[in-house]
């Protein structure tokens, strides 16, 4: 294959086939179960990771209506601020093997194995079982991917359905049948269900790959296409109108939303709230200096993503993530697409350039200018699509060796992520020192062999190229092992050492001393335990009631019981309103109220609404006496 030849082997309709051995098989086989050790290694010995949704999953692992529709709590008051299927598979593990960390966060680990061989499967397709590996590797030894595939959060499953979307793709592409393009649109469907409108950023890359590629002419391509939208709106939907036609007094009020409609939480809260930025509104918002995401007076809080712009996936908050091999994946993707604009319009490889460069530029973009809510974590969807172009641009440009212009291209690929790796290593505040010059001095030297001719020593030339990819990969698995070593804790996670977080300020620190998931005082429920004894005494429908789900869900983990979360996360939903909680009082289903543990950005704000209505009818009315250091109020008549 020759790059400068229009003739060549990337431009032709069928993709390379690799000999018939047995080495991608066993090279699988140790590559998921290195992932597997990765994952599954000490998981569940950082606690229940995000109370807020292991509450959800402990409740629905009592109760089964709580289980449908992903309530914070078994007495159904409200959902969570996501779509309940991720909680669903959490639940089902903790009703099969008993509900505890590791049960319930074995479905991610698990998915997270599943996503790195379903994109093996994908790229091998294409680019055969070298690229497969490459890529395969490249996402299981992503931080993003080890700390969110050890976590409780909906990314787990999201990413793995998309993944499972662009392997359908890939195949639909292959053939042109229109059932593949069906099944990726069914498996979108189940990802809206997931994580709402993040599932679609995947679209427009494998739409355009499709509609460009598909070997069938242009309207069945287009039939197909609109075939696979109507599969995802028929997947989804039934659930939807599940949620609007069930009686709203006998399921629990949506959490996020406005109006308690999941398609109205899809819509503002998680969707255009989240690009676009709002004021004072449900769930966690903007900061409380009013920035996006800000710290106090406004300051960009590296948890919520730093300041919107097209330097962010490269910044403080998400480099660490999933940028590592980024730079190599821009590259690969810019030389392949310019060596294969005169290739058949049905060319395997530009077909998979477009489907995985469209899912990796779309998702970036829109993560880079997001002005709402965004966290670190959320790239994990933007792994796959790198660790896939790394694999793919490699190996191709690895095959054409011979050419000047291949090797320059290896070389700029190599250059790039040793010195990107150094940049990133040097944020750690000292962490590992001697791994950023090892990696730095590397690269660049294999870049300098690259450039040289290594192409013409024989087995030297393998060892160079194996080197090269251990090199790469070096960095971001050694943030990987670290993330893995010291599990997140708290309502947020972000992948790598500590050290590499100094400069988070202003909030706490997710998961850190004093923050909002971290040990704290002796009135944190998980720490009191008379206030736990009291609790557990009860027989009601709720054991007791608190603004924001702090409280409630840590209450929760700790002694089994059903607590109300008035307000929902952050306290600001409208539910429920002054007279449904005077009414579940007067009818004795609510034992205590508990006065808000957590105050200040990370806990809730019910400086108004129905919260801060309930909060001064209950101090009005009975009295508060002292728990174990938390203010509790007695609501029996």
């Amino acid at each position: 294959m020759t790059l400068t030849d229009d003739t060549s082997v990337m431009a032709a309709s069928v993709p390379p086939r690799e000999p018939a051995t047995r080495w991608p098989r066993v090279a699988l086989a140790a590559l998921l179960a290195a992932t597997a050790v990765l994952y599954l290694w000490g998981l569940g010995s950082g606690g229940w990771a995000n109370d807020f949704y292991a509450a959800a999953a402990q409740a629905g692992t009592q109760n089964w209506k709580a289980w449908l529709f992903a309530s914070l709590d078994s007495g159904n008051a409200i959902t969570v601020d996501k779509p309940p299927v991720s909680i669903w598979f959490m639940a089902l593990s903790g009703r099969l093997f008993g509900f505890t960390p590791f049960t319930m966060l074995l479905p991610q680990a698990l998915m997270g194995v599943a996503s790195v061989g379903v994109l093996y499967a994908a790229v091998r397709r294409v680019s055969g079982p070298g690229a497969g590996l490459i890529a395969g590797a490249a996402l299981a030894a992503m931080p993003v991917a080890a700390s969110m595939f050890r976590y409780n959060n909906p990314d787990a499953l999201l990413v793995l359905l998309l993944v499972v979307a662009g392997y359908l793709t890939v195949r639909a592409i292959e053939t042109g049948r229109t059932r593949w393009m069906v099944g990726a649109g069914v498996v979108l469907g189940v990802a809206f269900l997931t994580k709402m409108l993040q599932a679609f950023l995947v679209v427009p890359g494998l739409a355009l790959a499709f509609l460009v590629a598909a070997p069938i002419a242009f309207w069945p391509r287009v039939r197909a296409l609109i075939a696979g939208g109507v599969a995802m709106v028929a997947t989804a939907g039934p659930f939807l109108a599940l949620v609007d036609l069930w009686p709203a007094d006998s399921r629990p009020y949506i959490g996020g939303s406005t109006d308690n409609s999941l398609l109205q939480l899809a819509l503002g809260y998680n969707g255009i709230q989240r690009i676009a930025g709002r004021g004072e509104g449900p769930g966690m918002g903007h900061g409380p200096g009013g920035g996006p995401g800000g710290g106090p007076g406004g300051e960009a809080h590296v948890f919520f993503g730093g300041t919107p712009g097209i330097g962010r996936m490269f910044g403080p908050s998400f480099g660490a993530e999933v940028s590592w091999l980024l730079p190599a994946a821009l590259t690969g993707l810019v030389a392949l697409l310019w060596w294969t604009r005169r290739a058949g319009r049905t060319s395997p490889l530009r077909a998979s350039l477009l489907l995985w460069g469209g899912w990796m530029l779309v998702t970036a973009a829109v993560f880079s200018f997001m002005d709402g809510t965004i966290h670190p974590y959320y790239t994990l969807a933007l792994a796959p699509a790198v660790a896939a172009l790394v694999g793919i641009c490699t190996v191709e440009l690895w095959r054409d060796r011979h050419s000047a212009a291949a090797r320059a291209v290896l070389a700029v690929m190599s250059a790039g992520t040793g010195v990107w790796a150094f940049v990133l290593l040097g944020r750690a505040h000292g962490w590992q020192p001697w791994l950023r010059w090892v990696v730095l001095i590397g690269l660049l030297a294999v870049a300098a062999l690259l450039v040289a001719g290594v192409q013409r020593w024989g087995r030297f030339a393998a060892a160079v190229a194996g080197a090269a990819l251990i090199l790469g990969a070096a960095a971001p698995a050694a943030y990987a092992i670290e993330t893995a070593a010291h599990p997140a804790k708290g309502p947020g996670a972000m992948a790598g050492p500590a050290a590499a977080h100094a400069d988070l300020g202003g909030f706490g620190g997710f998961g850190g001393p004093g923050g909002p998931g971290g040990p704290g005082g002796p009135e944190r429920a998980s720490d009191n335990v008379a206030l736990q004894d009291l609790v557990r005494a009860t027989d009601n429908r709720w054991a007791a009631a608190t603004v924001g789900s702090m409280t409630a869900g840590s209450l929760e983990l700790s002694t089994g019981t059903s607590v109300m979360a008035i307000g929902g996360f952050m306290g600001s939903d409208p539910s429920p309103t002054l007279a449904q909680f005077q009414q579940y009082v007067d009818d004795g289903q609510v034992r205590y109220f508990i006065a808000e543990q957590h105050r200040g950005p990370g806990g809730p704000r019910p400086d108004s609404g129905e919260a801060a209505e309930i909060t001064a009818w209950v101090t009005k009315n009975f009295t508060a006496r002292d728990v174990g250091g938390a203010t509790v109020y007695d609501l029996a008549r």
